[in-house]
């Protein structure tokens, strides 16, 4: 998947927007504000066609286990003290490694739903109502 398939298909869930709340170079999508993916641009620029996700912590054991393309976590930034991003429910993902194109969908799909499912009753009305 290009960045651009990438792009479109999260742009295409129902309210997302994408922005760059922590610098020029990291994309982010969220729903109704709250983040499910990023996407570092700059990282895309230089050949390493990665991704981040927010995944259920169960389901990403049994993927860091069956694929070499994901990966626990994520740095921002490079400097040695960039923080980094939880392990337990942010995954990276080498895109056209050993993950599908349909497989990354699913992906995408799950980060989305599992950050939707955990929006509060005043949040999924509003969700509910667009």
């Amino acid at each position: 998947m290009n960045i651009e398939q990438l792009r479109t298909y999260c742009i295409s869930k129902k309210a997302t927007t994408e922005e760059f709340p922590f610098d020029n170079d990291t994309l982010v999508f969220k729903v109704l504000g709250k983040m499910f993916a990023m996407v570092p641009l700059d990282r895309w620029e230089r050949g390493k066609e990665i991704a981040i996700f927010k995944l259920d912590p169960e389901w990403t054991i049994e993927l860091r286990e069956s694929y070499d393309g994901v990966i626990g976590g994520f740095q921002q930034g490079r400097k040695p003290d960039a923080r980094y991003v939880r392990t337990k429910h942010w995954n990276t993902v080498e895109m056209n490694k050993d993950v599908s194109d349909t497989f990354l969908e699913e992906i995408i799909d799950h980060s989305y739903d599992l950050v939707v499912s955990g929006f509060t009753k005043k949040m999924k009305a509003e969700f509910d109502a667009l």
